[in-house]
């Protein structure tokens, strides 16, 4: 049989670190602490400058990034959210301008037509009156022969 090429870790002795160790890990890191505090008192300035209050690493200091995401908000004041009033209107994409002159140009046009000042209205208007005058004659032509019919009932 042959062996693999990688060695495992699997069965072999744990490293454990001695308590003594962490405690001593852990003073270090209180001391490094309280170093940068005390020189952030004294530079609290140039602490300040920094976006996230914590030490740039590698070049970031030295590269200016344009993350409008990156800087934190700014607070507003009441008076200036209230600025509604004077916003424009939003942008209408086209589909809902057209629709929006569609529907004023519908409303025109039955405006119009209502008034009698469309082609369309004045050959309705012209054809109603042909039909109200053959309605009439067609009635006077009934009332005449009923007349008759009554006259000649009478003569008998």
């Amino acid at each position: 049989m042959s062996k693999s090429k990688k060695k495992s870790h699997k069965g072999q002795h744990r490293h454990f670190t001695n308590p003594e160790e962490i405690a001593a890990q852990m003073k270090e890191e209180e001391s490094k602490k309280w170093r940068e505090q005390k020189e952030g008192s004294d530079d609290s300035d140039s602490e300040s400058d920094d976006e996230f209050g914590g030490r740039n690493k590698g070049v970031e200091g030295l590269i200016e990034i344009e993350n409008p995401n990156r800087a934190a908000q700014k607070m507003k004041k009441a008076t200036e959210v209230n600025t509604t009033e004077t916003a424009p209107k939003p942008q209408l994409s086209r589909r809902e301008r057209e629709e929006i002159e569609k529907q004023q140009a519908k409303l025109r046009y039955q405006k119009l037509h209502a008034e009698g000042k469309t082609d369309e209205a004045r050959a309705d208007l012209a054809r109603l009156a042909i039909i109200r005058k053959e309605r009439e004659a067609a009635a006077k032509k009934r009332d005449e022969e009923k007349q008759a019919a009554a006259s000649k009932g009478k003569k008998k």
